[in-house]
């Protein structure tokens, strides 16, 4: 699985779009990350609460970069367009939700892992199931 993800980064037809939403994915994670800390260190928000709403922020971050760059070719356009593709991107975003927070919540209270660490992990593992349902439904391709 993982070799045919890194292989996919480089030939295939969804090649581009994948590399793209790796660009953004690392750049909006990275995001995700400083919000993080910045909620449970410099705020004193319990690491789960603090997640969840990181997580909300760099979903709608995610959709406007995704909406135009990654997906420009079959971007939301026009007010109703956007706004259903940013509903979309919720939904499929927020099913990933739970499994990022488990990984997360697993990996600190039962693995001893710190919770920037057990987040960037949760973020990996989420994140080919938020690009295959993005793909198929937000940009319906």
């Amino acid at each position: 699985m993982v070799r045919a993800f890194i292989r996919n980064l480089y030939s295939g037809p969804l090649a581009p779009q994948l590399r793209r939403f790796v660009v953004v994915g690392t750049f909006t994670a990275g995001v995700q990350m400083l919000l993080l800390w910045a909620f449970v260190d410099a705020a004193s928000v319990h690491y789960l609460l603090g997640a969840f709403t990181a997580i909300e922020i760099t979903i709608v971050l995610s959709y406007v970069l995704n909406n135009a760059w990654t997906f420009r070719a079959v971007q939301n356009t026009g007010t109703v367009g956007y706004l259903v593709g940013l509903l979309k991107t919720n939904v499929v975003r927020g099913t990933a939700m739970p499994i990022q927070l488990s990984v997360l919540f697993s990996l600190v209270e039962w693995g001893n892992v710190s919770y920037l660490v057990a987040n960037a992990i949760a973020i990996g593992v989420s994140g080919l199931y938020r690009f295959v349902l993005d793909l198929r439904w937000t940009w319906g391709q």
